[in-house]
């Protein structure tokens, strides 16, 4: 991935890691070499625990086609690509007058393709966190059909340079 423009625009989650890899960022015990601040370590730390290292550029495509139908604003596309919503009430609260644009069907059809086209974040929570393993797959379940569940944080490419809609 090549930079054109400097602050041309926003970026995914995927991009700034994809940025932070390219320069040197890793998990690798002699980082320290890498020409990186604290904060850029910081900032890859916090990336690799999301979804935003599971994503591709493909994954990205298909979800970027998929959502034109919806008619969300870059922002919020943006949002639901780096966070990964896997419950209508977490979507609701990142989707502006969602319930009003969409209903409780159309919200919970978002909901579904993005939880099949986005990866799920690693499984691998931190030691002081608790795991629920029946919400760490990759499925809507009935907890969250019934707008119960939880959001994972996720990441992908520049939504700001993209045509959408």
């Amino acid at each position: 991935m090549k930079i054109k423009q400097a602050s041309a625009g926003i970026l995914t989650n995927y991009e700034v890691l994809e940025l932070l890899r390219s320069r040197g960022a890793s998990k690798d015990p002699t980082r320290v070499m890498a020409s990186l601040s604290m904060s850029e370590l910081t900032v890859y730390d916090y990336l690799v625990e999301t979804a935003a290292c599971n994503q591709t550029k493909d994954n990205i495509i298909k979800y970027l086609e998929m959502v034109k139908m919806y008619d969300l604003a870059k922002a919020e596309i943006l949002n639901v690509l780096n966070l990964r919503p896997r419950a209508p009430p977490i979507m609701d609260s990142m989707i502006e007058k969602c319930e009003q644009r969409f209903g409780e069907e159309g919200l919970l059809e978002l909901v579904q393709m993005v939880v099949e086209v986005l990866p799920a974040p690693p499984k691998n929570p931190k030691p002081d966190e608790g795991s629920d393993e029946n919400k760490a797959g990759g499925e809507v379940d009935d907890d969250v059909k019934k707008g119960k569940g939880s959001s994972d944080n996720n990441c992908n490419t520049s939504v700001e340079a993209m045509e959408i809609g």
